[in-house]
């Protein structure tokens, strides 16, 4: 059975393998790194579940297989709400290496915070997971993981702003997402929530298409 996550972040086609998997045995899922000559669409929408939905539905067009796309984000509280939807292009246009636009990301976020004190640095990551069939059949579903933003970069697992973010489960262990293993991250993040609540539809879903088959 193969899916399509319309994403190149190898990382997250990895993460959203390993969780599809424990519901959906067999399951392969390809990336944009798999399909020559995608396109991707422009991330125009003003939501996470707007743009998870466009990128799902281009999927769909593009392979004819039932595609998986997520859109998400962090949250500061000290800067209402943003990066949000703008999060991966934070410092500006993503160019170049994924890890250096991380990096740059990162350290306009921690300049921005240098004067909010420690009890002001709430957060939250948040995730919408589009689900598109080819027979036009869709369903999104949110996750959400809170936590604070520390005051340097730390742990060298995980991508984007997980170096700079401490979820509320592992506050006393002072432990970033970053310096957590993949299942541990995987059980409390907001992109491991809406998979694991989205995983029973692609199974039934996959299954009846099957059945027709």
């Amino acid at each position: 059975m193969k899916v399509f996550l319309a994403s190149a972040n190898a990382k997250k086609v990895l993460e959203m393998q390993r969780i599809l998997a424990e519901h959906v045995p067999g399951i392969e899922v390809l990336g944009i790194g798999d399909v020559e000559g995608y396109v991707e669409p422009v991330e125009d929408e003003p939501t996470f579940a707007g743009n998870a939905l466009l990128k799902a539905r281009a999927g769909v067009a593009a392979t004819g297989l039932p595609s998986v796309a997520d859109d998400s984000g962090l949250c500061v509280d000290a800067l209402n709400g943003m990066p949000g939807v703008l999060s991966a292009r934070w410092s500006g246009r993503v160019v170049g290496d994924k890890r250096s636009v991380d990096a740059r990301n990162n350290e306009l976020l921690l300049d921005q915070l240098h004067d909010v004190p420690d009890g002001r640095r709430g957060a939250h990551f948040a995730c919408a997971v589009a689900w598109v069939l080819p027979d036009g059949r869709e369903r999104v579903v949110e996750g959400r993981m809170d936590g604070r933003i520390i005051r340097e970069q730390r742990g060298s697992g995980g991508f984007g702003y997980d170096v700079v973010f401490v979820a509320v489960e592992h506050d006393a262990e002072d432990l970033t997402s970053a310096e957590l293993g993949p299942g541990e991250k995987d059980l409390i993040s907001h992109r491991g929530r809406a998979l694991r609540e989205l995983a029973p539809y692609v199974a039934a879903d996959l299954s009846d298409a099957g059945s027709r088959d």
